[in-house]
């Protein structure tokens, strides 16, 4: 299998964050019981005082660069990977993909009609390079902005419905389509750093997301076992 990491800020993550691509890679490691790679165009995290995706410095400098792949980028979403993603599907040879996409449309960019309309582009534009991709997607997980911005909430709200119907409109047996579960004790307050960004808590259950939702519908490699389910943010590794 060939995995690729669709996402945004949070997906590339910043100089000095482990990133929950790391904890995914570190699951399938332990988990994945047979060969597995990594794919992607770019290796980088985002550096905030360059203000580019140019740093390396990952918080474990052993993750291995190709691992580190991805098509992930910071300010961009489902209006700026729909493009890319039939190339790089085609590319990349990527089987498997693992996205996370949605909040830095609804801010900045499109509605949640709009919005849902790119994410259908882009799963039919992967299936054009790969009639057999396998695409789980992660729902927009409210920011803090949510909190004080109520058209916003529902905003984000209104695309998880959309993206829900999505899924299951699309979903076939030749190229799955599968809706992850937010993990249940995912917390803007205790597992980000500024109210959006994952810390190490929050990658990890980022991770255990995805993972727990690939092993369960499509029986791909074991559940969860990080321990950043158990640790509370700011706490390192």
């Amino acid at each position: 299998m060939r995995f690729l990491f669709v996402g945004d800020s949070m997906t590339i993550g910043r100089a000095g964050d482990f990133t929950w691509r790391y904890r995914m890679w570190q699951h399938l490691s332990a988990s994945f019981g047979g060969p597995f790679g990594i794919t992607g165009p770019r290796t980088e995290l985002y550096d905030t005082f360059a203000d580019a995706p140019v740093s390396c410095d990952y918080g474990d400098p052993a993750f291995p660069e190709h691992a580190r792949r991805h098509l992930a980028g910071w300010g961009e979403g489902w209006l700026h990977m729909a493009p890319l993603i039939r190339e790089t599907v085609a590319s990349t040879r990527a089987d498997t993909l693992l996205v996370s996409l949605g909040l830095i449309d609804l801010g900045f960019y499109t509605d949640s009609a709009q919005t849902a309309d790119n994410a259908e582009l882009f799963m039919a534009e992967a299936r054009a390079a790969n009639p057999r991709v396998r695409i789980a997607v992660h729902p927009v997980i409210p920011n803090v902005r949510a909190e004080s911005d109520a058209p916003f909430a529902a905003e984000c709200d209104r695309f998880n419905e959309l993206l829900a119907k999505a899924v299951a409109n699309l979903d076939t047996a030749a190229s799955p389509l599968l809706l992850v579960s937010p993990h249940a004790t995912y917390d803007i307050h205790q597992d980000t750093y500024d109210g959006t960004h994952p810390g190490p808590s929050g990658e990890h259950k980022l991770a255990a997301a995805f993972a727990d939702a690939m092993h369960v519908a499509w029986g791909v490699g074991g559940p969860y076992s990080g321990d950043g389910c158990r640790v509370s943010a700011g706490t390192g590794n």
